[in-house]
């Protein structure tokens, strides 16, 4: 490809805002774990017990890549603030489930305020078929995301 080809320019532009996102996503979700009492990735845990629904540790570990003794250390962290508990499977008495409390929620929504009001500002300047384009994107990108994080290995 040609270094003046516009479509390449337009798409190292998209993949150099994808850069840029990730950092600010990282440095935004850091700052609040530690406001949490938890760290980034016990965040990230997190969301996938909110997104999925109540997991088990085994599960936990899979969807999140860490292993098992990670995920128990996580599991108490998560506890620990409030953030999640530990019931009992309503199908496998030997299982237990880790379940999102929604008081955390109640208690910590108001730290998203002020992204939200800036990303609503934001997607003010876009009609209705270029949000579509970019939610398509977004969506696509983090499957992608996931899909080269299995690729990486490493369990």
């Amino acid at each position: 490809m040609q270094a003046d080809d516009p479509r390449e320019g337009l798409i190292q532009q998209v993949l150099l805002g994808g850069r840029e996102l990730s950092t600010a996503a990282v440095l935004f979700h850091t700052r609040l774990a530690n406001l949490q009492g938890l760290n980034p990735s016990d965040t990230k845990a997190l969301d996938l017990i909110v997104r999925r629904g109540p997991l088990t540790a085994g599960e936990l570990s899979e969807l999140s890549g860490l292993a098992p003794a990670s995920v128990t250390g996580l599991i108490g962290r998560l506890e620990a603030v409030g953030a999640a508990r530990r019931v009992p499977h309503p199908d496998d008495g030997r299982k237990v489930l880790v379940e999102f409390d929604p008081q955390f929620a109640i208690d910590n929504l108001p730290r998203f305020d002020g992204l939200l009001r800036l990303l609503r500002e934001q997607l003010d300047e876009y009609d209705d078929d270029q949000l579509r384009t970019i939610a398509t994107y977004l969506s696509g990108a983090a499957k992608r995301q996931l899909e080269a994080t299995q690729l990486l290995g490493g369990d």
